[in-house]
């Protein structure tokens, strides 16, 4: 399960790097890097804004779905959620952030998927057939699906990668990685986060498929489930420990009903077709 660490750690010798947001969310997301000890650590935050300072929850959503793809049994890049004390141009802010190790190995480079894509698609090839053709589509399916499960705004070519290695002519697709803007990320209050419709199909930023993340199931293969794990009633209590000071029972109630209502749905398309 997702790490949580609550005891405030001192992270103000972090560097902290401007994000302008790729699919023109408001909002600044900051990241940051260390490499201590041999081992290598990315870390971002939450939407920041100049004014009222880190006021958004991207990386508490990231541990979320860290812990939901963990019971699926999907492939993904591991999170920590850590509260700390960091430092952005002299002011200083406690906050939980999300950190993440290097997923390359030894030797390998990374490409985005749009940009290998415009190298080496056929002509008129799908981005879901050029996937296919390389031995990806189950991690394709898989990402549709959950990318459904999550409301994902930002599936965009850029944050699916494929590692390879020259040396070694090896050639893979990157785990499944950052899904902050997912849930209510656009809610600031448990106001907005009620009047939430977590059904709603909103028009998401998708390399694969629509702008439709609904639509996008209908990729799948028929009658095949996706995942190894299954989510069931008692998998809130896995998917929200530790959770219950940082995030509120009207957020965490709200994503539940979305994640579970949304796996119904997923189940009945992806069997019944």
């Amino acid at each position: 399960m997702a790490r949580i660490i609550k005891e405030k750690i001192d992270l103000r010798f972090l560097d902290w790097s401007h994000i302008r947001h790729s699919s023109g969310t408001a909002g600044t997301f900051l990241k940051s890097e260390s490499n201590l000890n041999g081992i290598k650590k990315y870390y971002k935050l939450s939407n920041f804004d100049q004014e009222k300072g880190i006021i958004g929850h991207e990386c508490i959503n990231e541990i979320i779905v860290d812990r939901l793809l963990t019971i699926l049994e999907v492939p993904h890049l591991k999170y920590e959620l850590i509260h700390a004390e960091i430092e952005i141009e002299g002011k200083a802010y406690q906050t939980y952030l999300c950190a993440s190790e290097d997923f390359k190995m030894r030797g390998e480079s990374k490409v985005a998927l749009d940009d290998y894509y415009l190298v080496n698609a056929k002509p008129g090839e799908s981005h879901y057939d050029f996937c296919a053709r390389l031995g990806w589509q189950k991690y394709i399916d898989q990402m549709i699906a959950v990318d459904y499960l999550i409301l994902n705004r930002d599936r965009h070519g850029a944050n699916i990668e494929v590692l390879r290695n020259a040396r070694a002519h090896t050639m893979r697709i990157a785990p499944l990685f950052d899904h902050g803007l997912s849930f209510l990320y656009s809610c600031y209050s448990d106001a907005e986060a009620k009047a939430f419709d977590v059904m709603a199909d909103r028009h998401c930023n998708n390399f694969v498929g629509s702008r439709s993340c609904f639509e996008n199931l209908g990729l799948i293969a028929k009658k095949q489930d996706v995942f190894p794990g299954k989510l069931k009633a008692d998998s809130k209590s896995i998917l929200f420990a530790d959770l219950e000071e940082i995030l509120s029972e009207t957020f965490r109630d709200q994503i539940w009903s979305m994640l579970y209502e949304r796996y119904q749905i997923y189940e009945n398309v992806c069997h019944n077709r």
